[in-house]
Parts: C-alpha cells; sequence; structure tokens
C-alpha cells in the first residue's frame, strides 16, 4: 500500500483514535458525562436505597434484593437519561428501552458478579459491597448507552 493511499483512506484503528480525540475536545460529550454522573448519582441512591429498605427493614435476602433495586432504579435513569443527559426524545421509545435493558442487564451482570465475591469471599458488609459494586460497573454503562442505547 502506498503512503498516498494511507493518507487517503486510513485503517480503521486510525479512524478510531482521531474520532476519540475529537470526543474528547468536544464539550457537549463532557456536559452529558456530568448529566450522565447526575442521573447515576439518582440511581445509585434509589439503587441503594431500595436495596437497604429491602435487607435491613424486610428482611429479603442481598441477592433478591440487589436485583429489585436493580429494577427501580432501571426506570429511573432510562427516563432521566433519555429526556436530559442523551436528549434522545426523537428516537423510538422502545428501541431505546430494549437497547438500555441490554446495556443495564450487561452492567448489573458485572454488578452482581463483584457483589456476591465482595459478600461471600471478601466479607465485605451487604450495602457497601453494593455501593462498590454499582461504582465499578457504572464506566460501561455509560459507554453503552451513549455508544448505543441513545446514539444519535
Amino acid at each position: 500500500m502506498t503512503d498516498e493511499a494511507l493518507v487517503a483512506d486510513p485503517p480503521p484503528s486510525v479512524r478510531r483514535r482521531a474520532q476519540m480525540r475529537l470526543a474528547l475536545r468536544t464539550p457537549e460529550h463532557w456536559r452529558q458525562l456530568v448529566r450522565f454522573g447526575a442521573v447515576g448519582a439518582s440511581g445509585y441512591a434509589v439503587n441503594l436505597g431500595v436495596f437497604k429498605l429491602l435487607v435491613d427493614g424486610a428482611a429479603v435476602g442481598y441477592a433478591l434484593a440487589a436485583v429489585a433495586a436493580f429494577a427501580v432504579a432501571l426506570v429511573n435513569n432510562f427516563l432521566w437519561n433519555r429526556v436530559w443527559t442523551f436528549r434522545a426524545g426523537d428516537g423510538h421509545a422502545g428501541f431505546q428501552a430494549a437497547r438500555f435493558v441490554v446495556v443495564s442487564l450487561t452492567a448489573f451482570g458485572v454488578q452482581f458478579a463483584l457483589l456476591l465475591g465482595m459478600v461471600e469471599f471478601a466479607g465485605i458488609d451487604k450495602v457497601a459491597a453494593q455501593a462498590i459494586a454499582i461504582a465499578c460497573a457504572t464506566p460501561l454503562n455509560f459507554l453503552g448507552n451513549k455508544l448505543w442505547s441513545f446514539r444519535t
């Protein structure tokens, strides 16, 4: 391949790096990340609140409580991310919701595995382990939703 061909049609890895540099320089992407963080913080509070209420208040097992807390936070986060974070109201809500659920379930799988590991093998307090596990799964959640669920 000649040098001219490389300049005219760069390989995909070069294009991805250029796109990433451009994305990092775009203020709207940073504002979106801040909004996602705010929505995530509300979902985090909802998740932990429901989890604690079920575990401590209703004596529900922590695994079932984690699933229930995830479901409540999922609805909260979808609505806020669709309307405010990604401003994706012009997209089809059903398709976005389906994608959001897939991304969220993937992130939840990571979160749940971490929760089980921390509680069962490391002996970490259940609520603290849930808090850590959610924080660890957040970057995966953001990227999946930005690049797939609510892409324009």
